[in-house]
């Protein structure tokens, strides 16, 4: 399958990150957001990550102006009409996912890929909601989507083969490094992250060390790049909380039920950086 235009469902952070590598491969890039006013948002968070790429010199001027050119933006779905592949990544929440299915598919032609950014909802179940399943499939990115090099690439059990090999190859074209992960809840990554995630909580809980003590022992001691506190505030309390209820709801192991302080911190509106505190303030 050639590809040539690629549509983006959603412009939040993961949406507006995913648009900006698209664009930056060379493939022409339609992002569609609810309204103009969160297009203009995501769109903004695009040039202004390019503009300090280009500032701190990691990023030249043409290249910034080349992904900039190769991308567009839209309030309709009918913009999407002529994309060769749509990477949905709005809100988790099955009904709006499928919501947006239905509206897609009245648009794009029957040869589209459809993949979702998902990162906790069974993929089978997504791809079962359109009409294509087995042109459906995962696309998992990590935050920051422009920086992280690697992508989850996950089979429904609809997923055709040729779907499989074609997005596979599209997200090597990306410049990133894809892994295939199975339709289960967490996939691969989020299956081993999140229970290390929740078993730090719990030695805080238990009074094991500070929190300092215990991010400083993981980096310095196992060779993290960040603590598991920082990483948590970083990736948000609210997403690991939800996908460690998704986890543990699929196979009813300790290992993934969350920690009573976790629970506590997110009712507290605790987020981590979005909120502006979490285990730690900024």
């Amino acid at each position: 399958m050639h590809i040539k235009t690629v549509g983006v469902l959603g412009c939040g952070l993961m949406g507006s990150g995913i648009a900006q590598v698209c664009a930056a491969s060379g493939y022409k890039t339609i992002v569609r957001e609810v309204d103009d006013a969160f297009l203009q948002k995501g769109l903004g968070r695009i040039k202004k990550f390019l503009d300090d790429g280009v500032t701190k010199g990691k990023v030249t001027p043409e290249a910034r102006d080349k992904t900039l050119a190769n991308l567009s933006g839209a309030a309709t779905f009918e913009a999407l009409e002529g994309c060769d592949i749509v990477i949905e990544a709005i809100i988790e929440n099955l009904d709006e996912k499928r919501a947006a299915y239905t509206a897609l598919e009245k648009v794009v032609s029957d040869h589209t890929i459809v993949l979702s950014n998902t990162s906790s909802l069974c993929v089978t179940e997504l791809a079962a909601a359109t009409k294509r399943p087995d042109r459906f499939g995962g696309l998992h990115f990590f935050n920051p989507v422009p920086i992280m090099k690697l992508v989850e690439v996950i089979r429904a059990l609809t997923t055709s083969d040729d779907t499989y090999r074609a997005v596979f190859t599209f997200a090597q074209s990306l410049g990133k490094e894809p892994i295939t992960a199975p339709d289960r809840p967490g996939f691969i990554v989020n299956r081993l992250l999140v229970p290390y995630l929740l078993d730090a909580v719990r030695c805080y809980e238990n009074g094991l060390g500070t929190l300092e003590d215990l991010d400083k022992g993981m980096k310095l001691g196992c060779g993290y790049p960040m603590g598991p506190f920082t990483l948590l505030d970083f990736v948000g309390l609210d997403t690991t909380y939800y996908i460690a209820n998704i986890l543990f709801e699929e196979f009813r192991e300790p290992a993934y039920a969350p920690p009573p302080l976790l629970k506590r911190m997110v009712l507290a509106g605790r987020l981590g950086r979005k909120s502006g505190q979490g285990f730690y303030k900024y």
